[in-house]
């Protein structure tokens, strides 16, 4: 599905349109092309394109309302709280304890002002290796029932039978980080059960993929990766306004890889769904940030995060829900303008 032109919405405060139906307004595009790195980051690359010529495609979908997500308007960003059943996540493997201490966490980051969960019971971090199913199960389904009800729930997972115990016992969002890629059941369970599904672009699989990604332009590359597997999964019978779509950040991608798609995020509005970005403490953050230690990256997300944000993105990943709520919050008072 490779296209040769893309359009960037460039997000300025007097915009004519608004970007997704949302807080965040454009007149003009970046021109991306083929051939012409889009991470032009770079001294010796020459100067953007930019138009305000847009086909009428692309105007179409780079400004038609998103509709609601875990029935939440995505007219203003959106927390979604990692909750991890694991011991071994990069960050807070092991933190919730038993299933009644991440019930209790759970119920913690909503009181922090989270929108929503993301429960997981398989760490997807560079290197990790496979969960058994049943072991993944045990450890996401009391969380999920204890939770239910309390709080919209997504369940972090690449496997069908795993979502579909999931959605059993009250999830409502099945977060695929293969996007439909590793277990070919997948995209059928998500069509039968109506559930809402996050699509997510991986190089490979977590054993392997960070060993040594490549690209010919990473912004583009994903793109096309992301449209591909949306095609996929509408042809499985998936309901289109169901779909949210990320772009993957330190999933098979260099520093380079995540900057480059950071900076020019907003063209992946141009797929016509809500955008999911994780990037939560991620190891880049910390190289750049001078912080080692996961736990000490919140300031690094929340910056990201709040950059993201300018760009449109709906929905944010993370491991603070607190602080970047609080984030959210005084941003909101400084840029949201009640009545538009």
């Amino acid at each position: 599905m490779t296209q040769d032109i893309y359009y960037r919405p460039i997000p300025s405060e007097t915009g004519t349109w608004r970007l997704a139906g949302g807080w965040a307004r454009f007149s003009q595009c970046e021109v991306l092309r083929r051939g012409a790195a889009s991470d032009r980051s770079a001294p010796d690359v020459s100067a953007p394109e930019i138009t305000d010529r847009i086909p009428d495609d692309w105007l179409a979908r780079l400004t038609a309302p998103r509709g609601p997500i875990l029935d939440m308007a995505m007219d203003r960003p959106r927390v979604m709280a990692i909750l991890n059943a694991t011991p071994d996540s990069f960050s807070d493997g092991g933190l919730a304890g038993d299933a009644a201490g991440a019930v209790a966490r759970g119920r913690a980051l909503m009181a922090a002002g989270a929108d929503m969960l993301d429960i997981g019971g398989e760490s997807t971090r560079p290197g990790s290796a496979e969960v058994a199913i049943p072991e993944e199960i045990a450890r996401i389904r009391p969380v999920i029932q204890g939770l239910s009800g309390l709080a919209p729930i997504s369940v972090d997972t690449r496997k069908a039978l795993v979502a579909e115990a999931a959605l059993s016992a009250g999830a409502r969002l099945v977060n695929d980080v293969s996007g439909f890629d590793f277990d070919p059941d997948m995209a059928a369970l998500v069509a039968r059960s109506g559930a809402e599904v996050c699509i997510m672009h991986a190089q490979g699989i977590p054993e392997t993929m960070q060993d040594d990604p490549q690209y010919g332009d990473v912004v583009l590359d994903v793109y096309d990766a992301l449209a591909e597997r949306v095609s996929r999964a509408i042809t499985a019978g998936v309901d289109p306004s169901r779909i949210v779509i990320d772009p993957g950040i330190g999933f098979g991608k260099t520093e380079a890889h995540n900057l480059a798609i950071m900076r020019r995020i907003s063209v992946y509005h141009g797929l016509g769904f809500p955008v999911l970005l994780g990037i939560s403490r991620k190891r880049f953050i910390g190289r750049i940030g001078e912080a080692p230690e996961p736990r000490d990256r919140m300031a690094g997300t929340l910056a990201l995060t709040l950059a993201a944000v300018a760009q449109g993105i709906q929905i944010h990943r993370v491991h603070d829900a607190a602080e970047i709520k609080q984030g959210l919050r005084l941003w909101s008072a400084l840029e949201m303008r009640s009545g538009e």
